[in-house]
């Protein structure tokens, strides 16, 4: 995951800057500027009104008593579909648009979805309390480990409690 996003921190500027000169070599330096100025402008008004539709239904959801998981994540998309319209360069402007958009909105967030689950599992995988998981091979039946041990790392020792009714002293 480390050397990823070092590759993405040194692979997308260089193709950020690539793409500029090829877009200014065909249109001109001027007019790339002022494309980059009006997607920026033009990304602000859509965050600005996707922020507010954002809130509302958040707010809604929030006022209705259910969980608001999906106005959550569409607020986190427009959040960094926001930062990414406002960096200059048009890589980053089509994957904001992406994040902004509400047509293109719920494929990203099942995106998302999807890779923090992966990631979430692989984390719980390598945990050193991975046995305590329940997975279909095995794991906490209700609250009790079968076969992988403890959190000790000792076995389970099948038992029988006897409750004996004795009388105060």
């Amino acid at each position: 995951m480390r050397l990823l996003l070092f590759l993405a921190f040194l692979i997308v500027p260089v193709l950020e800057i690539w793409l500029l000169i090829q877009v200014g070599s065909v249109i001109g330096g001027w007019t790339t500027v002022a494309l980059l100025i009006a997607d920026s402008l033009l990304g602000a008004w859509l965050v600005r009104r996707e922020g507010r539709r954002a809130w509302r239904a958040l707010q809604d959801a929030l006022q209705s008593g259910r969980m608001p998981d999906k106005e959550l994540a569409d607020g986190g998309l427009i959040l960094v579909g926001g930062a990414l319209l406002l960096t200059p360069g048009f890589l980053s402007d089509i994957l904001g648009f992406l994040c902004v958009l509400p047509v293109a909105r719920p494929a990203m967030r099942r995106l998302v979805s999807w890779f923090f689950d992966r990631r979430v599992k692989r984390m719980a995988a390598a945990s050193p309390y991975a046995h305590l998981f329940p997975t279909p091979g095995g794991g906490p039946v209700d609250g009790h480990v079968t076969g992988r041990g403890n959190a000790r790392g000792a076995g389970v020792v099948h038992g029988e409690v006897i409750k004996e009714d004795r009388e105060p002293s």
